[in-house]
């Protein structure tokens, strides 16, 4: 009844109405709105039944079934072997850690064994110049090279 009343606007009630009026008379429309009121009563009751006998049965088969416990046996039948191959890997593998590197006692795990490469070190040539760049050229190759100037 909602649902017819939610498509119809007002004017179109008002139309259906007087059709009412006009086809049946003024004196007849109450019994009619009375019929009309109890059928709607019995067919939301009858609804209503349907629903909770549908409930009911689903429920039964539920029970019936005893789906959770069909579902927690199973779950265990298939937990319990895996569980013993579990246990059984665990007691037949034992972990045994590498073997520590043997470092000299003054000698600490951060520490290379191996010295650095020393440096030669700068020896003058026989012109008596040595093997190091001018300091203006160092100093020119750290700092940024300049722009050229525009003539």
């Amino acid at each position: 009844m909602y649902l017819f009343l939610n498509d119809v606007a007002g004017s179109e009630i008002l139309l259906i109405l007087l059709f009412i009026l006009i086809f049946f008379g003024s004196k007849s429309i109450p019994g009619i709105a009375k019929t009309m009121g109890r059928t709607i009563r019995q067919i939301q009751d009858a609804t209503s039944d349907i629903q909770n006998e549908i409930k009911k049965s689903t429920n039964e088969y539920k029970k019936d079934l005893n789906l959770d416990g069909i579902f927690k046996e199973t779950t265990e039948e298939i937990r319990r072997p895996i569980d013993q191959m579990v246990d059984e890997l665990d007691h037949s593998v034992k972990y045994t850690p590498p073997p520590r590197a043997n470092f000299p006692p003054n000698q600490t795990a951060t520490e290379s064994p191996v010295q650095p490469p020393s440096i030669p070190e700068q020896t003058e040539q026989k012109t008596g110049e040595t093997d190091e760049l001018p300091k203006q050229v160092l100093d020119t190759a750290t700092t940024e090279t300049p722009k050229e100037e525009k003539a």
